[in-house]
């Protein structure tokens, strides 16, 4: 499981005219990618770096701050570009899959007291955000996390 982990002053998620998911205030944008082989070793691991991150002003952590978190699924976050110039997603998880597993994180994280905001698994999203920083972070849970 791969995430990509922003600091933002504000982020939100569209699908066509409805903001599907918001943070309003200073908090984490987490783009969340699933391969095949993850499942709760790697959702736990995600979702508690993600919450204990010491990435907010003040080098505090999403949880000690009471900061929001947007998450959205992202699976081109397992393209693979080594050949030539168009990316492959063979190592991203079906959807089938793949949307359990990012529910997962989002039930990880509001089970921490986060408050959580989403985006809408498998739809044409457009995301915006005021990265704060900027700040990102590469998080990626090992196989057997």
């Amino acid at each position: 499981m791969r995430a990509v982990v922003q600091r933002v002053l504000r982020a939100s998620v569209t699908v066509g005219d409805e903001v599907v998911g918001a943070v309003d205030r200073p908090g984490l944008l987490v783009l969340v990618g699933v391969t095949p082989g993850d499942g709760p070793a790697q959702v736990a691991h995600v979702a508690r770096k993600v919450a204990e991150l010491r990435i907010l002003r003040d080098e505090r952590s999403a949880l000690e701050a009471g900061a929001p978190v947007l998450v959205v699924s992202q699976f081109t976050l397992y393209a693979d570009t080594r050949k030539g110039r168009r990316p492959t997603w063979n190592a991203a998880a079906p959807g089938p899959v793949a949307e359990p597993l990012v529910q997962a994180v989002v039930d990880d994280l509001r089970g921490r007291g986060l408050e959580v905001a989403t985006g809408r698994f498998g739809a044409d999203m457009a995301v915006e955000l005021v990265n704060d920083g900027p700040v990102t972070i590469l998080l990626e849970s090992a196989p057997d996390a």
